[in-house]
């Protein structure tokens, strides 16, 4: 898709693509719960268990994929791909970062099309949502340990989790707020930071033009041939607009997609975004595989015998239009995260930013375990506060028993993450059948 840009490898000189592609796959397959559990889990592999990435490369490449519109974690894998093996690494790591979650969502999503509801499924994905609870508290104890080493830096963490936990306030905002309050303090770059990786100008420039020919020329020739009406035509041009104005992580932007969605285009009930966000919660990949929901259903309704291809073109269409310009913002982008952090000013930015993110993935983590333990979930206000408030009558008991379970086999008996959540799975399992 781009032009071979050199990277800086950080991990093991002798690190080949074929054993970090196998590190790529199996993450594709356990990551579950969201942005906030999916980091947690890179985290975890690339720079705890395996040291491919230093805490300060993965904090600043962090940084930098929350400014970027689209879905974060997927492209933080993405660009840690490109950190180790170039362009090729980034393609390998984006693509198997998405591409185990999309097989199973389109499953799933077949199935829903033609059958309904899936409760076999559901209580399955409830276990391994309990074991991605403590993997992402875990990380984020982890991470704010070694990043938030200034009294300054808790605050901007603490002011960010307030205020998207209590104010509401845009994303984009806190994330702007955060780095001219860190640009105040400049950070001394003596520790040791790796060499930049090179690029000119040109190089950029042919790697924007190639990244935007792959992502619209497609779509383009598409909608040329079939019309502007044609539902395809119409999924090709919502999701590549979304693609672009969609910032603040996947939350935002299912949160605007859900409203085009329903209410202006009325592809979907709310009963079936519903469904589609629950389904995209509980299946590993990114949040944003939801788009593949969405063209599906959209494609695959009033198509008569051909809905089942519809529908899979829809999919199609979906994803492609969303996880293509991913990579163009990775790879026209990467090269100059290390340049920036050589700045002092601007690496005292980039830790306000971290700072402001570790927040973010905080206040994700507490709606995520809100929803993972209560049923019912709503919200208080007063003036300008607007909390969420769980019925505690509907606390989960057999979810608590499993997050203590999880808890124990992961932080006391440090037993491995897929060996935990096939642990889960079985008992989730067993507890929906003793429950009937």
């Amino acid at each position: 898709m781009t032009p071979e840009v050199p990277s800086v490898t950080s991990g093991p000189p002798t690190l080949e693509l074929a054993e970090a592609t196998r590190v790529w796959w199996r993450l594709g397959w356990l990551s579950f719960g969201g942005p906030s559990a999916q980091i947690a889990l890179m985290h975890r592999e690339l720079v705890d268990e395996r040291g491919w990435l230093t805490e300060r490369e993965f904090l600043d490449a962090l940084g930098f994929c929350m400014l970027l519109p689209g879905p974060e974690a997927m492209q933080l894998a993405t660009y840690a791909g490109w950190k180790l093996h170039g362009t090729r690494g980034g393609l390998t790591a984006g693509l198997l970062f998405v591409l185990p979650g999309a097989a199973v969502v389109l499953t799933l999503t077949i199935f829903y099309a033609t059958l309904g509801q899936l409760p076999l499924v559901q209580s399955a994905f409830r276990g391994i949502q309990t074991a991605v609870l403590v993997l992402v508290l875990q990380a984020v104890l982890r991470m704010s340990s070694r990043a938030l080493t200034q009294k300054r830096q808790v605050a901007i963490a603490a002011a960010a989790f307030v205020g998207l936990f209590a104010f509401a306030v845009p994303f984009p905002l806190l994330v702007l707020a955060a780095g001219l309050f860190g640009a105040c303090w400049p950070v001394a770059t003596s520790e040791g930071h790796a060499p930049a990786a090179h690029t000119s100008r040109s190089n950029t420039l042919r790697t924007v033009a190639i990244g935007l020919a792959a992502w619209v020329l497609p779509l383009s020739a598409m909608a040329w041939a079939l019309g502007p009406h044609h539902i395809l035509s119409q999924l090709a041009w919502f999701f590549s607009r979304l693609a672009m104005v969609t910032f603040g992580g996947a939350y935002a932007v299912l949160a605007y997609m859900s409203q085009e969605v329903v209410a202006r285009h009325g592809w979907l009930t709310p009963r079936q975004m519903l469904d589609g966000l629950g389904l995209a919660e509980t299946t590993p990949g990114p949040l944003i595989l939801v788009t593949e929901f969405v063209g599906f259903l959209a494609a695959f309704r009033n198509a008569g015998a051909a809905a089942l291809w519809q529908g899979l073109l829809g999919a199609a269409v979906a994803l492609w239009a969303t996880f293509a310009p991913c990579f163009l913002w990775i790879f026209a982008g990467a090269p100059y995260i290390d340049r920036l952090g050589t700045q002092p000013r601007l690496r005292g930015a980039l830790a306000g930013i971290t700072a402001a993110v570790l927040g973010v993935i905080l206040q994700l983590a507490v709606w995520f375990a809100m929803h993972v333990l209560f049923a019912s979930v709503g919200s208080w206000r007063a003036g300008p506060v607007h909390l969420p408030a769980p019925d505690l009558r509907t606390l989960d008991l057999a979810a608590l028993a499993l997050t203590l379970v999880s808890a124990v086999l992961l932080l006391h008996l440090r037993w491995s993450v897929h060996r935990v959540l096939g642990t889960l799975v079985v008992l989730s399992l067993a507890l929906a059948w003793l429950g009937r």
